[in-house]
């Protein structure tokens, strides 16, 4: 009897053990700086030759006026370990908020918006496609609404989501989606949560994961920007990519944050990472709408698509923020540049891998 009663704990402990869901982990280092500190810029990565490369578009200097909007581009060599300064967006205009994204071979860069002396900042149309092996650009289809502050998803290597945002004057709930084999826009099914701009996400498969932002609100004639907390989940239908399935879910740890940056993972679990960001929403010098300056948040977390709940992976040892997106290779996760403590734009390049912990 007691041989059997062994035998049935140790498959009650193996089946369990078998059930339970890996525990990662977050191992942090540092890839070469950039050639100069940059923020706000956009930032993917795509493969030349059989060599992967980073990427880093437009953006803000660290002088941080209306002057310092640039749009200095350059590509890092992952295996050199080297950068390299390459031709900016043909129009040779300096863009903020913009957002960069890899399919199939190519790189699209949306949006984004300028800053004229006088303060007036103007959302972007412009949408550009850049062939990293030719190191050639050209102008592709604008997008239906001008939109900044927006968050960019890839669905199906062809698809570009473009989520809420912000356009000229207001938020927006539009979901734009731009087929690049037919070079053509169509509208989705509108953002379920309150329009915004400067939140962030990932995809995974056909599943969406996007959290806060900053909502514009009008109380007594005065335009105030508050954060607004929330996460959902959108799920794209498999038969027609315009048809979302918007949900709330449960929101994550911590203070609602502005700005950070977030990616999708498929391996070694699926879950959508966020880092950095800041709980005081600012204009583009760091200084929030509030006259306070803001500071980056270093809590790291994830939501986990196979538990469908939270899970904190630590701290980023270097708390940053101004973050448009992570850029991806397959030997890690690139965070480039942003805005450190003090407001300080900075040149450095954080890198992360994701690993199963061992298990007793």
């Amino acid at each position: 009897m007691k041989r059997i009663l062994s035998l049935l704990s140790l498959v009650i402990f193996v089946a369990s053990c078998q059930q339970a869901p890996k525990k990662v982990s977050i191992n942090w280092s540092e890839a070469a700086p950039l050639p100069m500190p940059i923020s706000n810029n956009a930032v993917t990565s795509a493969v030349i030759d059989g060599s992967p490369y980073l990427f880093t578009f437009l953006g803000l200097e660290e002088g941080k006026t209306y002057e310092d909007v640039t749009d200095f581009t350059a590509r890092f060599d992952v295996q050199n370990g080297t950068w390299e300064e390459i031709p900016g967006v043909p129009d040779e205009v300096g863009r903020l908020a913009s957002t960069a994204e890899t399919v199939n071979g190519n790189i699209y860069i949306f949006g984004g918006y300028t800053v004229a002396e006088n303060g007036d900042e103007v959302s972007t149309h412009e949408v550009f496609k850049y062939d990293p092996v030719a190191n050639t650009y050209e102008q592709v289809a604008d997008m239906l609404l001008p939109v900044e502050d927006a968050v960019s998803l890839v669905y199906q290597d062809r698809y570009i989501y473009l989520v809420s945002g912000w356009n000229n004057t207001n938020n927006v709930s539009n979901v734009q989606v731009y087929d690049t084999e037919t070079n053509s826009w169509e509208h989705a099914t509108p953002y379920a949560g309150p329009p915004v701009f400067g939140h962030a996400g990932g995809i995974v498969g056909n599943t969406m994961i996007l959290s806060d932002g900053v909502q514009a609100i009008v109380d007594e004639g005065e335009r105030i920007f508050n954060m607004s907390p929330g996460s959902i989940m959108g799920e794209i239908n498999l038969q027609d990519p315009t048809v979302i399935n918007w949900t709330r879910i449960k929101q994550h740890p911590g203070k609602a944050r502005y700005r950070m940056a977030a990616i999708g993972v498929d391996s070694p679990v699926e879950m959508v990472v966020f880092v950095g960001g800041s709980s005081n929403p600012y204009n583009y010098n760091g200084i929030g709408y509030n006259l306070k300056p803001s500071f980056p948040d270093s809590t790291v977390f994830a939501y986990r698509l196979d538990t469908n709940e939270w899970v904190e992976l630590g701290k980023q040892p270097t708390p940053s923020m101004d973050h448009r997106s992570i850029a991806k290779t397959e030997n890690g996760y690139y965070i480039i540049g942003g805005m450190l403590d003090n407001q300080q734009v900075t040149d450095l390049v954080q890198k992360f891998t994701i690993e199963i912990e061992d298990r007793l």
